[in-house]
């Protein structure tokens, strides 16, 4: 059953954009950036959380094709059978590596099943959130463009991987736009490795010090804003783009494990941070014994991609879509561990993160 809130009544229609996984972090703020220019369409699963209120809301369940089904008819009653773009965002994602059902079924099938209950309507655009790590890492120096070897290494890109295949399969005569993103940060943190390095850091804990890679392999970042603008301008420029548009949405530069680690101690404790490569076999022991490690984040599976290296060549975005970043990691690090000190409650709270007891009592007493 498909469940429709914020219904508009008696309002002009304008330019439609459905956009799926929109009570999510981009969604929410593709909505909000959105919503003065488009008849905004939030697709997302029944229950809390919902869209924000400046879009129609309607619950559809990725997994089920009678759902998208359903849940395009709703669309075509409310507002006909034209769709500007299809901004699909919904997909599974597991930092812990293990494996899942639903890397199939959400991120591969329920786009098939998208494309295929599309197909009667009028679609101008399909924009999908592909992922930076399908590249086969490179070395620094070398940035990756959209021509170069994909090589995913674990469930969550081997579906973006399969997902693309689907989209170049199956989405007819609809132009598509595929956005290959780097890690996806803001001024709160909400980058899981980039927030889970900081905490360490910011508990003082013995694993803060190791790392079981090269400390200076990196990965390119990308602001919320400046993604949320790169999907902005793809759908501005629809018109102008080829058939299947391929893009990498992030920051040229790419930012080292051994470069937050410096900026992180220097902002929180005024000193740089003593980090020690570990060699890959001690280090995967200890992450197998979680006890020994204290930190259940550290999984087996980013041992073995610590050397991984990301760097992006973006330009294709910046010639097609006129697009570059406005943000950079670096300078924002700054912003998001002041924001820590400032309130560190509500930053654990803000990154899903687990407050300790005896920093608990420090804010308090403080």
């Amino acid at each position: 059953m498909n469940i429709t809130h914020n219904k508009p009544a008696g309002q002009v229609h304008k330019d439609v954009i459905i956009v799926t996984g929109s009570s999510g972090l981009i969604g929410r703020a593709l909505v909000k950036k959105l919503t003065a220019s488009y008849q905004m369409v939030g697709f997302d699963r029944p229950g809390p959380p919902y869209p924000p209120e400046e879009a129609v809301c309607i619950s559809v369940d990725m997994t089920n094709k009678q759902s998208i089904e359903e849940g395009l008819a709703d669309v075509r009653s409310q507002f006909g059978n034209r769709i500007t773009s299809v901004v699909h965002l919904a997909a599974y994602y597991d930092f812990s590596g293990e494996p899942s059902p639903l890397y199939d079924a959400l991120t591969v099938q329920g786009t098939k099943h998208l494309l295929e209950s599309l197909q009667s309507f009028e679609v101008e655009q399909f924009v999908f959130s592909s992922s930076m790590l399908i590249y086969k890492p490179t070395t620094p120096g070398h940035p990756l463009d959209e021509t170069a070897p994909l090589d995913p290494a674990w469930d969550y890109p081997i579906s973006k991987v399969k997902t693309e295949k689907i989209i170049h399969e199956q989405r007819g005569q609809i132009p598509a736009a595929i956005l290959r993103v780097a890690g996806v940060y803001n001024d709160q943190g909400h980058s899981v490795p980039i927030v889970h390095q900081i905490q360490r850091i910011y508990e003082q804990k013995l694993t803060s010090h190791f790392y079981s890679g090269n400390i200076e392999s990196g990965n390119s970042y990308v602001h919320l804003e400046d993604v949320v603008h790169a999907i902005a301008l793809t759908i501005q420029q629809r018109d102008q783009l080829e058939a299947e548009a391929v893009f990498n949405i992030g920051e040229a530069r790419s930012v080292s494990y051994g470069e937050i680690q410096k900026m992180s101690g220097n902002l929180l404790y005024g000193r740089d941070w003593t980090t020690i490569e570990l060699p890959r076999l001690l280090a995967k022991a200890g992450a197998y014994a979680q006890d020994l490690v204290s930190d259940p984040f550290i999984k087996p599976w980013m041992i073995d991609r610590a050397d991984d290296h990301y760097e992006l060549n973006i330009d294709r975005a910046r010639k097609q879509l006129g697009w570059q970043p406005n943000h950079s990691l670096p300078e924002t690090l700054p912003i998001i561990i002041e924001k820590l000190k400032a309130d560190p409650e509500a930053w654990y709270k803000a990154n899903d993160l687990e407050l300790p007891a005896h920093l608990t009592e420090k804010t308090t007493q403080d």
